[in-house]
């Protein structure tokens, strides 16, 4: 089978045990100029699982892959809908894995369930006693949804439904981040109250609680395989936990200040944080050391994204800009001017070729991920926004502002240069 964001081809087999595997071939690195042949002649040379005789079954879907990949382009955006979401201003927003449906978190206490077609609330998902502020679906499934509050608590929620299935109590202070590990199973939640704990989503009892960091801890993530956790804090540091044994495998220090955002890359193997020290860094979990310091912005540095295939990070900073770095070189490929307040949020679309910027300027940007420059910009709120999303496909945007509302901006066919 095929996955197209990032590039790779899904192998199914069968077990000597009669029981069914998967395995993934990644091709991070195939490209429109990529030669076809000698990818898939690589790839079964590389695989014992690919008999010599299936190369051409390899040759057509690496042909596939490339077709998509020279088939991407920097579209035009259009505002379909605004959403009047909620009665006090939002705090999040975030899509499933289809697009189909997306959730909002808010200052008046609940979540809402929307239809990303219609526009329509499908649910609001009651109970929380304080701000909503972290919310996440369980993607790829999409049938389960945690929300975490300034009330202390997390929930559970059944997707469908909308009753809570869980609160997952135990923290002390404000919770302001959730993740679900890849398969579903696990809840990661992370706290004001200098502590992230991992629950079980088949009971909703607590597991293990992380502990080390001595400040907030303001960004937490899975990565890909689920056998991490990352985590930043204002105490400058960031920290990788091992999920099985809720060991601190990797205490990074090298920050001057509060760290502001963390992220796995695809493979994960490589950690990008960003800070209020105006830096970011990349930490290499095959060394445990910082392998790439990337400066250039004279603010602070609020968030960092990795493009798709892991070469690129975009960074956001309170001053304004927004820049592209080659992780491996460390060298600043392009700096995005055009924001008039601090930009809060970035992240590159799944085909990596477009960048989106959230700002206080009441705009987000959509900018080229290849050359930094300007596409368009979509105005139209009232108020910061410090929300935006892509789905899947790219294809579809949200956003979501402190003017309390909520808008979804759909691709149209007329390319942006």
């Amino acid at each position: 089978m095929l996955r197209y964001y990032p590039p790779g081809i899904i192998l199914e087999y069968e077990r000597s045990n009669g029981k069914e595997g998967t395995k993934t071939i990644d091709l991070l690195g195939l490209n429109e100029r990529s030669d076809i042949n000698s990818v898939a002649e690589d790839i079964v040379a590389r695989e014992p699982l690919i008999p010599s005789s299936k190369t051409e079954q390899v040759r057509q879907l690496v042909d596939k892959l490339v077709q998509k990949i020279s088939s991407y382009k920097c579209r035009k955006f259009k505002e379909e809908k605004s959403l009047q979401a909620h009665m006090l201003p939002l705090t999040n927003c975030a899509f499933n894995k289809s697009g189909d449906k997306f959730i909002t978190g808010s200052y008046d206490r609940t979540c809402k369930i929307w239809d990303t077609q219609t526009g329509d609330e499908l649910k609001t998902l009651e109970g929380h006693k304080n701000v909503v502020y972290a919310i996440a679906f369980n993607n790829p499934f999409g049938d389960k949804i945690v929300t975490g509050s300034f009330d202390k608590t997390c929930k559970l929620w059944d997707t469908e439904s909308g009753e809570c299935l869980y609160t997952l109590k135990g923290h002390e202070s404000e919770i302001v981040c959730v993740s679900f590990n890849p398969d579903s199973s696990l809840i990661a939640t992370a706290s004001i109250d200098t502590t992230a704990k991992v629950w079980d989503v088949e009971t909703g009892r607590e597991i293990y609680s992380l502990l080390g960091h001595n400040k907030e801890i303001i960004s937490m993530s899975f990565n890909n395989a689920g056998n991490f956790i990352v985590t930043g804090s204002f105490d400058n540091t960031v920290r990788v936990w091992d999920v099985r044994s809720s060991e601190c495998v990797f205490n990074f220090h090298g920050h001057e200040c509060e760290v502001s955002a963390t992220q796995f890359n695809f493979t994960g193997d490589t950690v990008a944080s960003s800070s209020i020290d105006k830096t970011s860094k990349l930490w290499s979990l095959h060394t445990g050391t910082c392998v790439r310091t990337l400066t250039g912005h004279n603010d602070e540095v609020i968030d960092i994204a990795f493009n798709p295939t892991g070469n690129k990070v975009a960074t956001a900073s309170q001053d304004c800009s927004a820049r592209i770095y080659d992780t491996f070189t460390g060298e600043c490929l392009a700096t995005m001017y055009g924001h008039h307040a601090e930009i809060s949020k970035v992240s590159f679309n799944p085909q990596g070729n477009m960048i989106i910027t959230a700002s206080n300027d009441k705009t987000c940007r959509l900018w080229d991920a290849k050359t930094g420059n300007c596409l368009q910009v979509l105005r139209g709120h009232k108020d910061e926004v410090f929300s935006c999303a892509f789905n899947y496909e790219g294809d579809t945007i949200i956003t979501g502002s402190k003017d309390n509302t909520c808008k979804i901006y759909r691709a149209t066919d007329e390319e942006l240069k």
